[in-house]
Formats: structure tokens, sequence, C-alpha cells
């Protein structure tokens, strides 16, 4: 069996367009105040490998074993993608990423 790296944490990237900003604000300024991950900016374009208006959440393995079920159910038509953080970007991005929502494309160049 292949060894699993250790994971550190995990970033949730809440996705959004202009229509949608306020519900991803709420969404990530609720999960904040609820599970104590901590909120990132609120990016009116895209970001790193992100291919649209985004938030990040940064979580603990613990909190994201709690805030990850919460998304899934209170996400609406906002599309997320979570990954852990092992130190290997690339990896954590391309091979374990988890969507709530339709998967997009993302811009892994920035890792090469």
């Amino acid at each position: 069996m292949k060894q699993i790296a250790t994971i550190q944490g995990y970033h949730a990237h809440v996705y959004f367009n202009a229509d949608s900003v306020g519900q991803a604000r709420t969404l990530c300024e609720t999960a904040a105040a609820e599970f104590g991950v901590q909120m990132g900016r609120v990016h009116e374009k895209p970001v790193g490998p992100h291919p649209m208006w985004s938030c990040q959440l940064a979580a603990t393995p613990e909190q994201f074993s709690q805030v990850l079920p919460w998304l899934a159910l209170n996400r609406g038509e906002l599309i997320i993608f979570a990954h852990p953080e092992t130190g290997h970007e690339l990896q954590d991005h391309r091979d374990h990423g988890i969507w709530l929502g339709t998967g997009l494309a993302l811009d892994l160049s920035i890792f090469t």
C-alpha cells in the first residue's frame, strides 16, 4: 500500500462570480464563525490556479472533518474545491482534490 503523506491542513476554495459574491462572502464568514476556520480574502479575480473568483478557507484536519459536510449542504449553487496541504502543491491540487459541485480545470502550470 502506498504511504500517505502527512496532512498539515486543508484549503477549501469557494468559487463565485459577480452575481454570487454576496452568497459566497456569507458562506465563508459563517464557516469561519461556526467552525473557527481561517477565512482569506474575497478575490474578485482569478488567483493562483483557480479559474474563478474565490475565497479560501484554511482548516486543520479536525476542523475540515466538520466543515466539509456543512459546506456540502450549505453551498447552494456555489462550486467548492478543497485539497489537503501536504507540502506537495501540484499533487495536492491535481491528485487529491475534492469537488463540491461541477469540477473545473485548474491552471496547474504555476506549480511547474
